[in-house]
């Protein structure tokens, strides 16, 4: 996926543990967990605020494109 997850560089930044965060947002440690490497397809805007407001910072500092092709995700990486 092109978005590139970085919340564990503000979480660092902060430092803060992800523990702490995810009392503070309202979700557990295995969502906030999923959310920091990048294995969720979304996040609610409403949680994306709670974590800025908790972290003190922007959706620009915990989120990036990346241009580049995306993964088939078929598990398949042979050239066609």
């Amino acid at each position: 996926m092109p978005i590139l997850v970085t919340l564990d560089v503000m979480l660092a930044r902060r430092k803060m543990r992800s523990r702490e965060l995810a009392e503070l947002v309202g979700i557990t440690e295995a969502n906030l967990s999923l959310l920091k490497s990048g294995k969720v397809r979304g996040v609610r805007f409403d949680t994306l605020a709670a974590i800025c407001r908790a972290l003190d910072c922007q959706p620009g500092d915990l989120l990036s494109y990346v241009d580049g092709p995306e993964p088939r995700g078929d598990g398949d990486d042979e050239a066609a």
